[in-house]
């Protein structure tokens, strides 16, 4: 399912299967997840099912659902608690309020917990300690130049834009920075003299899935065992999107 991301940049291997203090991480397509019969919508909290009303495009609802289904996959994965006991939670930390800011795992505060869903793909990472992820499709290309030099370093703008198509080198910065960023990094282009890297006490593990045509990147405090994706039930990675939008 995964192969190493070509090119310079802070790349790690995957954990072994079966590290016991491997986080864990898994990219699948929506129709995937939601083709799982025990990924079902009726996991989700009322307060998840209040934010997702909100959504208008019934395509990004089903993203959004199939992403908060993931994560309970990978906290059921990693701790042996059932699906319906592995529902995150999230509070902002600046408002106090529930329902919105970085997951966390409810009763497991040294378990982080970190979705991401874009375009049909979703991803979800679960582990001891901080951890982000992020998953992009692989022929996206993140913004303007004028956006992207206040949000990641100026040395390697240029080193991306010496190359014959700079677009796949500035999405790897982009999905990596989304993944460390959501780990707790300071990731401000004036935070380090240095290219965009994992700080002290956490790595970068970046990938991509060719099968999905994604490319992906978590940031953890430990090593990330790269779970299979999911194929539905009935083999087949194509379906309907939408259930119940």
């Amino acid at each position: 399912m995964t192969g190493t991301w070509p090119g310079p940049g802070p790349v790690q291997e995957s954990a072994p299967a079966g590290d016991a203090r491997a986080a864990v991480a898994v990219v699948a397509t929506t129709a995937e997840v939601l083709g799982r019969p025990e990924l079902d919508e009726g996991l989700l909290e009322p307060w998840e099912l209040r934010r997702l009303a909100a959504a208008r495009l019934p395509e990004r609802r089903d993203d959004a659902v199939a992403a908060r289904l993931l994560v309970r996959f990978c906290v059921a994965r990693l701790t042996g608690l059932p699906l319906a006991g592995a529902a995150p939670a999230q509070r902002c930390p600046d408002c106090g309020r529930p329902g919105h800011g970085r997951p966390y795992l409810p009763g497991r505060p040294g378990t982080g917990v970190s979705l991401s869903h874009a375009d049909g793909l979703v991803a979800a990472a679960v582990g001891p300690g901080p951890i982000g992820i992020d998953v992009e499709p692989a022929a996206r290309r993140p913004g303007s130049p004028r956006v992207l030099r206040r949000l990641l370093p100026e040395a390697d703008l240029r080193e991306a834009a010496a190359l014959p198509d700079p677009g796949p080198a500035l999405l790897r910065l982009w999905i990596r920075r989304e993944a460390l960023f959501k780990a707790g990094a300071d990731v401000r282009p004036d935070a380090g003299s240095g290219p965009l890297g994992p700080p002290s006490g956490l790595r970068l593990l970046e990938w991509a899935d060719g099968p999905r045509a994604a490319v992906a990147a978590v940031a953890s405090t430990v090593p990330v065992t790269l779970l299979p994706g999911l194929e539905p039930a009935d083999g087949r990675r194509e379906g309907t999107r939408s259930r119940g939008a």
